[in-house]
């Protein structure tokens, strides 16, 4: 009976998500980012959680 109510809320809850999507502006190819930027000159913007932070002397 678990796995049953677990498979029926999991089904649920994708085609809830799917729905939504459906019922949503549809994609505008020539607004969305760049799949890769690799040499493509964008630069990257954002924090990046590596990045160490400038020196306060320099």
């Amino acid at each position: 009976m678990t796995r049953l109510v677990t498979a029926s809320v999991a089904l649920a809850g994708l085609a809830a998500m799917i729905a939504l999507d459906a019922s949503a502006t549809p994609p505008n190819p020539y607004k969305a980012p760049k799949l890769l930027a690799l040499g493509s000159g964008t630069a990257p913007s954002g924090g990046f959680c590596g990045a160490l932070p400038d020196p306060a002397g320099k």
